[in-house]
């Protein structure tokens, strides 16, 4: 049963750094799309980034939405079969429920998504507040 579980919530003060974990089940998360994304109360749920399944030669590479000013870093841990979301210089507007999300096709080629109407498994999300 394909499964994702993001982890790694928290409170933090302005300027300070959280990682979230996405852990995969059921499908082996380097070679699919993976898509982070963020929702604050009373807000749409906006991309924060993806990146893109491996291929034959090819590695992933992340793409981030505007909101992230390179603050933000996506990576794939090839040992736990996880995809994490490296977050500094965080800011209050930060402050939303986090979720990762995969379309789960396999060897999908170049590319990933930052329409989260492309995506179709999500986890259940894990909050981020950031506040003094």
């Amino acid at each position: 049963q394909v499964q994702l579980v993001e982890s790694g919530g928290g409170q933090v003060q302005p300027g300070g750094s959280l990682t979230l974990t996405c852990a995969g089940s059921g499908f082996h998360m380097p070679y699919y799309r993976i898509g982070w994304f963020r929702q604050a109360p009373g807000k749409e749920r906006e991309a924060v980034g993806c990146i893109d399944g491996d291929g034959r030669s090819y590695r992933g590479v992340p793409v981030y939405g505007d909101s992230t000013e390179s603050r933000f870093t996506i990576s794939k841990d090839y040992t736990d079969n996880t995809v994490r979301l490296q977050m500094n210089a965080l800011k209050p507007e930060d402050t939303a429920i986090y979720y990762c999300a995969t379309d789960l096709v396999l060897n999908a080629g170049p590319g990933c998504y930052l329409q989260r109407q492309k995506y179709d498994r999500w986890g259940q999300g894990t909050q981020v507040t950031v506040a003094s």
